[in-house]
């Protein structure tokens, strides 16, 4: 890993701060600069990881990596590590050396909200309703009923303004996105289109009009995150103007 500019740190903390405001983890723990994620009602690796967030912070490695697994444990969840560019050489270093893998790489996409594409995109109301968006996500989606509870807190604990975009056909949910404006930046968050569905232009459309209604309230500059192994919709969102900002991956002991 390489030493990141001190300008490219700042672009990379200002997105994950970003990040942890509009996705927000039901417990929050800090050992150090390291950021500590749990959530018992939703099992992503978003909301149950350590974040490093400064790569100065290597001391004392194993002890602190011992607490983690600790907390970890208690909630049911295997331990890993979310590795940004604020991760550091060393502490990625000691991970090599003690065995940990590598896995699930993705990208931190970034646009400015200007250009014709946003200007000609419909204007859309956000639902109000947190429980019919959750019923659209988990039919676009195909996801486990049982996750609506997690689901409902995690949308009702996003402080910054939030939009709620669902677009129909014939009464039926086709594309779901959540967009969270934080001052004058715009998260993009569960983007889905029906498996039947996708190929016609939904979910393009829905970006495009959730990102009007941020650009209404001041913002300037839209970001999400993609799988990097997801060449499909990695090509939608370049074709609509995002670029790569930077990139993270997960890290696991060698015993899980």
């Amino acid at each position: 890993m390489e030493r990141p500019a001190p300008s490219e740190l700042a672009t990379v903390r200002r997105y994950e701060a970003a990040g942890f405001r509009a996705w927000p983890a039901a417990s929050v723990h800090y050992d150090g600069t390291w950021l500590i994620r749990l959530t018992a009602g939703n099992q992503a690796k978003r909301l149950n990881s350590v974040n490093p967030l400064d790569p100065s912070d290597g001391g004392r490695l194993g002890d602190r990596i011992a607490r983690a697994a600790r907390r970890f444990e208690a909630y049911g969840r295997p331990l890993v590590f979310r590795m940004s560019p604020l991760s550091g050489r060393v502490l990625s270093h000691y991970l090599d050396d003690q065995g940990w893998s590598r896995f699930e790489e993705s990208l931190i996409l970034r646009m400015p909200l200007s250009g014709a594409a946003i200007d000609d995109a419909l204007y859309q109301i956000p639902l109000k309703d947190v429980g019919r968006f959750i019923n659209a996500a988990i039919r676009t989606e195909n996801l486990d009923p049982a996750l609506r509870p997690g689901l409902s807190e995690i949308i009702g604990s996003i402080e910054p303004r939030t939009g709620l975009f669902v677009m129909e056909q014939g009464g039926t949910p086709v594309t779901t996105a959540i967009c969270v404006q934080d001052n004058d930046i715009a998260g993009l968050f569960k983007i889905a289109t029906a498996a039947e569905e996708r190929g016609k232009g939904y979910g393009r459309r829905t970006i495009l009009s959730a990102l009007k209604w941020a650009r209404s309230h001041g913002a300037r500059e839209a970001w999400m995150q993609v799988d990097a192994g997801n060449a499909v919709a990695l090509g939608v969102y370049r074709s609509l103007g995002f670029t790569e900002a930077y990139r993270y991956h997960y890290r696991r002991p060698p015993e899980a």
